[in-house]
């Protein structure tokens, strides 16, 4: 009935539990405590009241995180969205993680508790997120596109995606997004492309297209 490692989940965190959910859709909820260090940072033993929905078509949709019990502010500085849930990074970004161990077990300890962390660190020590810091919203996903494909511009990251939602023949004889004036297939920024391809299907490339259209 649990796929994605959610039994594991809640062995390794016992103050989290399934809620109610929608359709095939896994909510957890309650307290998650965890402990965790950086290099040159201190250890931070905190806890956090969480909701989590674990989409059905995990990991292509990625979960939606919310934090419940209003220790986080609510203010950009802290990477909170307008729908209330946890900015963590860029879909692109979270994925490529999880392609390694797409469970959930991986999605807390890899993507979540990190930023969890840098929020702990950021509340009682001010100053910025540790770990560096993106622009806020729709700028920061874009930016943190760019550094991942290693291009220029937005144009550039629309037509990366673009590409990446045709199949591969087809997309190695358009234009290469780097503008270097060859055919994608010519360029060696298709290995670029090529190695993304093996992490999602063209589907999930096609809907980044969409929000960085819309961006």
């Amino acid at each position: 009935m649990y796929q994605h490692g959610v039994l594991d989940f809640l062995e390794d965190y016992p103050g989290m539990t399934i809620g109610p959910s929608r359709g095939n859709d896994i909510t957890l909820k309650g307290i998650l405590k965890f402990k965790a260090a950086a290099k040159g940072m201190p250890d931070i033993e905190d806890s956090y009241s969480l909701s989590i929905i674990i989409p059905y078509k995990f990991p292509f949709q990625l979960p939606v995180v919310q934090e419940v019990g209003g220790k986080i502010p609510r203010d950009q500085n802290y990477h909170i969205n307008p729908d209330d849930s946890l900015c963590l990074g860029s879909p692109l970004r979270l994925l490529r993680i999880l392609s390694y161990s797409p469970t959930i077990v991986t999605f807390v300890e890899e993507c979540l508790v990190p930023y969890l962390y840098a929020v702990s660190h950021k509340i009682n020590n001010g100053g910025s997120f540790i770990f560096g810091e993106l622009s806020h919203g729709q700028k920061g996903i874009i930016d943190d596109y760019l550094e991942l494909f290693g291009l220029e511009n937005k144009t550039q990251v629309i037509h990366a995606f673009r590409l990446l939602s045709f199949n591969k023949r087809f997309a190695n004889k358009q234009k290469c997004p780097c503008n270097c004036g060859k055919r994608l297939g010519a360029c060696k920024f298709h290995k670029v492309l090529n190695q993304y391809r093996k992490i999602a299907p063209s589907s999930f490339y096609f809907e980044q297209l969409q929000n960085v259209m819309n961006c």
